[in-house]
């Protein structure tokens, strides 16, 4: 898990530095009108709106834009523009697995510049499915380790319901959940504890091991595919040194 956890935390501090810039508010926008399409503008009965409602907060979004971005969702505003989702897989430097999930209103132009970065980045886009079945989408909850020792957490979110703990990272313990006992689980733990990162995910099955050139390339290509405004998340199954990763933080 050591490759996922600490990509996660570099996202989130950059999503911070992104979200200053403003960068992130058209990102959760389009991921506000999208949850309040498909499920409906209460966050009450829909747990995705919630968590982009969430998002949107911790990003600083002002009340009005969250409102807005819903009411196009649920047909009470109109813009003319249209979006859909669109998962795109396949492969980075290395065989690394990726998935990228993109939200756009021009599905052939978005296709050309993800492919476009791919091969910038010595990776190659390929067909649907041809990685999905290596990644689990499951709930995803870090909290800091100098908040509570390791059994005690590890108690109180196996009694919860978690389907997994894990205590490898050197700053985070790491808590997997199903989808479906996500919230409820994050919920409990909050009340208790400062999460650090709460997040449905896609975690893979399996990793690959990469060091040297491979590893600064799929860092790379990550850091672009996140950077292009139609795409939501990335997902990858690299395992990476951490003094690598290290550098992609500072």
């Amino acid at each position: 898990m050591s490759g996922h956890s600490k990509w996660a935390g570099i996202k989130h501090k950059k999503m911070a530095q992104d979200a200053k810039r403003g960068k992130m508010f058209t990102k959760v926008m389009r991921e506000l009108t999208v949850a309040a399409r498909q499920g409906g503008g209460n966050p009450d009965n829909n747990p995705r709106l919630r968590r982009a409602i969430e998002l949107a907060r911790e990003i600083n979004m002002p009340q009005e834009n969250i409102k807005k971005a819903i009411q196009r969702g649920t047909g009470e505003l109109s813009d003319g523009v249209q979006y859909e989702e669109v998962v795109y897989e396949g492969y980075g430097p290395g065989g690394v697995a990726i998935i990228v999930d993109a939200t756009t209103d021009n599905k052939n132009r978005t296709t050309s510049e993800i492919r476009r970065i791919f091969n910038q980045y010595n990776g190659t886009l390929g067909e649907s499915g041809c990685v999905s079945w290596n990644f689990s989408q499951k709930g995803y909850i870090t909290i800091n380790k100098s908040v509570c020792s390791e059994d005690e957490l590890m108690a109180v979110a196996l009694e919860l319901g978690a389907e997994d703990f894990k205590s490898d990272d050197e700053e985070v313990y790491e808590i997997i959940t199903s989808v479906e006992n996500f919230e409820q689980i994050k919920s409990e733990l909050a009340k208790k504890y400062t999460l650090t990162q709460a997040e449905i995910t896609k975690l893979p099955k399996t990793y690959i091991k990469l060091d040297g050139k491979q590893a600064e390339q799929v860092l790379q290509l990550m850091e672009a595919l996140e950077n292009h405004d139609d795409v939501q998340n990335v997902y990858a199954n690299f395992d990476i040194p951490k003094e690598i990763l290290d550098k992609v933080s500072s």
